[in-house]
């Protein structure tokens, strides 16, 4: 499903201050997940090599940053306005999960929702292909 054509996407949280830019397809697949954070958050992201990604400078001293169960993931959000535009996902910790919602209009053309079922974390992740999102292989696996 994903493009070939990579382009530069520009976003970031509500109040601007966390801003960032990251080379990806400009059609994506993103995860909706039912874990108990994503869920609560209403998060949909897809995912990037962390290469991919880079914050603007002075972003960093707005970025806080919550962990829980087993600490892999580094839920990042804004100390200012509280939204997470970009995050280290636990079924990628060499990437980067990138909120959909916070990418700025105009770049992205198309999105292919999927499913992940973050409640069975351990048992879904064997049988999925997300994993290889963070590596440059999900054009491949798409």
């Amino acid at each position: 499903m994903a493009s070939e054509e990579v382009v530069v996407h520009s976003g970031g949280c509500h109040c601007r201050r966390v801003r960032w830019q990251v080379e990806a397809a400009a059609s994506v697949v993103a995860w909706i997940c039912n874990c108990s954070d994503c869920s609560m958050r209403g998060n949909t992201h897809f995912i990037v090599p962390a290469a991919k990604f880079k914050l603007q400078a002075g972003a960093e001293e707005f970025i806080t940053t919550y962990t829980f169960g087993t600490h892999t993931a580094k839920h990042t959000f804004c100390k200012v306005c509280g939204i997470t535009s970009f995050y280290s996902p636990r079924s990628n910790p060499d990437g980067v999960a990138v909120t959909v919602a916070c990418v700025d209009p105009g770049t992205l053309k198309h999105v292919e929702y999927r499913k992940f079922d973050g409640r069975n974390w351990e048992d879904f992740f064997k049988h999925s292909d997300i994993s290889q999102f963070s590596k440059g292989k999900a054009e491949a696996a798409v």
